[in-house]
This record gives structure tokens, C-alpha cells and sequence, in this order.
């Protein structure tokens, strides 16, 4: 087995025959429950969580557990264009009718266009765009890229509190599923918002973000490379002059409803659970469960409350670039995530 050194972390590099007896190991972590989620305890799933873990099968198997948890009290899947079909009227997130050069699928996320204000429906409506990206992945794809438009974007679009938890799902929950994340055109102002945000945001996902900026030639050859132009909307500098269609969208996400119900099966007994949480539980503590970021559960609401301020302050009155640049604006120890191990 090598090591490769990259960018300050060291990066496990192992042969098909290492991954695999890892992958075996995390699975009979799990135990028979595994064959009652046979889509999300596959080899290529269980591969995703153990690189996402820097292939730690112990770190692996606590993580796809939580996730195996979160499934079958969540039920992502079963979420349908009904439950969330007011959300997405502006089409602040929605799923391009094409892909890249890769094969990958495209999510377009545009927070300008953000029309509603619950937390939990906006994350709702999150989880249902990116179970219907990866319901339409190429069979040889498990990534996608995120396309994220600042058109419309001020101070007032920013939710510490939505960030944080839009970060804790995707970065729990769907390891190893951004390929790549174009950030188009953002405001200076985003500059500050970014250095706020970092600390939500483990450094492999982080790092495969990308500012595009239209009036720049690197830039344009950044999305001539990874997009057909012809395809591409012309909002990113492509081709294609048609936009957002509400209604074609949504005649297209219940047509993709119909192929979600065989895609994933979460309906198991409450038993599963508790037999999850049982192989799962730690001796003693206040805190139920110590996460890999260096966070516990229980801390969540002390957390959240402070978000909350840090919200108001920045609803109150425009963040300065110069201040955060200077390290004058610093975010809550509760809110702060440590890189994994």
C-alpha cells in the first residue's frame, strides 16, 4: 500500500484488492441489514463512504450507519413533486436537461431566486433535487456539478443557519457525490461570505469549487471545457437561450417520480433502527454521538441558536469584504467544523 501527499492531508492509495477487503469489512459492520438496502450499501456506495473517510472503516461504517439511519426516518426517496412543488417555482435549484462532457449530471442552483423562508422545506426540497440527479447518473457516473448562479444575489440571500445545515446533509449524506461546483459571477460581497462559510465545509468539498467569472478568458475556457456550449444556457455564456420553464419542469420531475418508487427501498420495521442504534451506541455521555468533524449532536441546538444571531446580524446591515479579509468577523466555536481526521 502507498501514500500520496496532497495539498497538507496524506491521501491512502490502495490496490483493487485492499479496496475491496475494506469494503467487505464496513459491510459486515452493518450486518444483515445490508441486504435490506442493497442500493445504498453497494460496493460502489460503500467505496464512496470509505474514500470520503480517507478509507477508515471504522469512520466509514459510523457514517454509512447514520446515513442507513437517516434514510429510513427521512425517507428521502419517497419525496415527491407534490411535497415540495411550491419550492421550487422560481427554480432556485433544478436539475439540467443535459450533462457535461463527462457524462455527469448538472444541478443548477440559483439562491437569489430563493422564494421561501423555512429551513425545513428549503432542505426538503434540497434532498429531492439531488435524489432525482442521481436517479438520472450515467451508469459508468456517480458524480455531478453543481452550477451555481449569483444572478439576483445581495447580502439579504445569505442563511448561515440554511448553509450549515445544506452542508451537514450533502456532506453526511452523499459522500463523494460533487464531481465539481462552478461558483458564476459572484458578487465581491460573496467573497466575505465565502470565508465565513469555509469553516462548514470539509476540505475535499471545498476545494472542488470554482470561481467563474463571465468577463474573464480563463474563466470562459473553464466552461468551454466542461460544458457543451450549444447547451449550455446563455445565463452561463452558452448557446441556449431557453431558461427556467416551471410547468415543463414539472411535467419532467413527475414523469421522473414514476421510475423513484423501485430506485431505493428505505421501508424497513423500527426495528432496524433500534438494532442499528444498539451496535452503534456509546457508553456513557451527554453527548449521544461525537461526530468526525469534531462535533456532538447534542451541541446542535446551542449551535443553531447562535447561527440564529449571526442571521439577524448580517440580515441587519451588509457585510464588509475588508473586515472579514482582516479577520474581524469571526463565526461562533459551536459553528466552527475541524477538519476530519
Amino acid at each position: 500500500m502507498s501514500f500520496k501527499k496532497r495539498e497538507g492531508t496524506i491521501e491512502k492509495a490502495l490496490t483493487p484488492e485492499e479496496q475491496l477487503l475494506k469494503i467487505y469489512e464496513v459491510r459486515h459492520m452493518i450486518g444483515p441489514i445490508a441486504d435490506k438496502l442493497p442500493a445504498i450499501c453497494s460496493e460502489e456506495s460503500i467505496a464512496r463512504y470509505l474514500r470520503a473517510r480517507n478509507w477508515n472503516t471504522k469512520k466509514a461504517g459510523k457514517m454509512l450507519k447514520e446515513t442507513i439511519k437517516w434514510r429510513m426516518e427521512y425517507k428521502p426517496e419517497k419525496i415527491r413533486w407534490e411535497n415540495i412543488a411550491p419550492e421550487a417555482e422560481t427554480g432556485k435549484i433544478y436539475r439540467a436537461n443535459y450533462f457535461d462532457k463527462c457524462g455527469r449530471a448538472i444541478l443548477i442552483m440559483r439562491p437569489g431566486f430563493q422564494n421561501t423562508n423555512a429551513v425545513n422545506g428549503q432542505i426538503m426540497y434540497l434532498v429531492y433535487c439531488m435524489e432525482n440527479a442521481i436517479l438520472n447518473l450515467n451508469s459508468d457516473q456517480e458524480q455531478m456539478v453543481w452550477l451555481i448562479d449569483f444572478q439576483r444575489w445581495n447580502s439579504s440571500s445569505i442563511s448561515l443557519k440554511v448553509t450549515r445545515e445544506t452542508a451537514k446533509v450533502l456532506q453526511n449524506h452523499y459522500p463523494e457525490r460533487l464531481g465539481l461546483g462552478i461558483l458564476y459571477n459572484p458578487p465581491k460581497i460573496f467573497e466575505s461570505f465565502w470565508t465565513m462559510v469555509k469553516p462548514f465545509l470539509e476540505p475535499k468539498t471545498y476545494k472542488k469549487m470554482k470561481f467563474v467569472y463571465s468577463d474573464n478568458p480563463q474563466s470562459q475556457k473553464i466552461m468551454e471545457d466542461l460544458f457543451h456550449m450549444d447547451k449550455l444556457e446563455s445565463a452561463f455564456g452558452g448557446k441556449n437561450s431557453c431558461g427556467f420553464d416551471y410547468q415543463a419542469y414539472a411535467q419532467r420531475m413527475r414523469e421522473d417520480d414514476k421510475k423513484m418508487s423501485g430506485f431505493i427501498d428505505s421501508g424497513c420495521s423500527p426495528s432496524v433502527i433500534s438494532e442499528l442504534q444498539q451496535s452503534d451506541a456509546l457508553a456513557s455521555g451527554h453527548c449521544s454521538e461525537v461526530s468526525d468533524e469534531g462535533g456532538c449532536s447534542s451541541c446542535d441546538e446551542a449551535a443553531s441558536s447562535n447561527l440564529d444571531v449571526v442571521d439577524e446580524k448580517i440580515q441587519g446591515q451588509p457585510l464588509d469584504s475588508k473586515d472579514v479579509a482582516n479577520g474581524n468577523t469571526t463565526l461562533p466555536k459551536e459553528m466552527q467544523m475541524s477538519e476530519p481526521a
